[in-house]
């Protein structure tokens, strides 16, 4: 299993470009960066910078991770311009881009500029018309699409990657798995390995559907993620509110941790995406991400 980090788009431009080169630095497989505008929640003062600005300074300042969003939302970007952004990133990068997409999601970012959100019905609809335009303008000389939401009139994307990996963020069991299901190359969702097991399976049944082995697709997932001593209170405490919260929560002692994250890949994981978002600054978030590494990652 492969470990990543996905450094918080909060942060400053050093400081996520620190963490890409610590990455490349002590031997992560990939640095992903998630697509928003502004925090889900009450707190409109913490900054957050824009995902393509982001993922195309890293694509040119690193030189082995791959690159990856994770993922961009549909709502925000006609797919036709994302598919012609991403074949120039992956230039950038040297072909280590990963195309993560997903359909949208986030309330407050859509009521706040103006972006519509449609019911989910029709989200999903626009996001599989967009998934066969990103895969036609990616693989194909023209591309020409008839859809209900999006048409494309013998669209040229040029110059073409060699192979640019599409990447679909998605946990819906019923649709958008089966979008999953015949599109990506890659899937992530988030969850603790019970979830990735049960996924698992409802996505092999829908591979089954369509003749498609589930092998082919690349699995990622992420959860929160710390090793602590036991007893130390304000790390403890964090941990309850995110497990309060309803975030996937695997924090305390190298055993325990190490124990939980063994069972990921017999639950069909490929890749583990490690956030750093509450693990603090500078050397704090440094001697975080080390003492995951060195007391439990390496021994995986």
């Amino acid at each position: 299993m492969d470990f990543s980090l996905w450094p918080a788009a909060s942060r400053t431009w050093p400081e996520i470009l620190e963490g890409a080169e610590y990455a490349e630095r002590t031997g992560w497989h990939s640095v992903w960066i998630a697509d928003h505008f502004m925090q889900n929640g009450d707190d409109l003062s913490i900054p957050v910078n824009e995902a393509l600005a982001l993922l195309a300074g890293l694509a040119a300042r690193t030189e082995r991770v791959r690159i990856g969003s994770m993922v961009l939302g549909n709502t925000y970007r006609h797919p036709a311009v994302v598919a012609n952004w991403a074949a120039t990133v992956d230039q950038l990068s040297g072909g280590r881009f990963v195309l993560g997409v997903g359909a949208g999601w986030q309330v407050n970012e859509h009521e706040v500029y103006g972006i519509d959100l449609p019911p989910v019905k029709e989200l999903l609809a626009r996001f599989e018309e967009a998934c066969q335009v990103f895969r036609g303008l990616l693989t194909e000389d023209r591309f020409s699409f008839d859809g209900q939401y999006y048409q494309l009139a013998g669209a040229p994307l040029e110059p073409k990657p060699a192979h640019l990996p599409l990447l679909i963020g998605a946990s819906g069991e019923k649709v958008a798995l089966r979008i999953v299901a015949r599109y990506a190359d890659e899937w992530n969702h988030w969850g603790l390995p019970e979830v990735a097991r049960h996924k698992g399976e409802v996505f092999r049944s829908h591979c089954e559907k369509i003749g498609r082995d589930p092998a082919t697709v690349r699995r990622s997932t992420q959860a929160m993620i710390q090793v602590i001593d036991p007893g130390d209170t304000e790390a403890e405490a964090r941990r309850d509110s995110l497990i309060a919260a309803g975030r996937p929560t695997i924090i305390g002692t190298a055993d325990y941790v190490l124990d939980t994250l063994a069972q990921y890949p017999d639950a069909g994981i490929d890749e583990l995406l490690i956030p750093d978002s509450f693990y603090g600054s500078g050397n704090q978030r440094f001697d975080a991400l080390e003492r995951l590494r060195e007391e439990v990652l390496v021994k995986l």
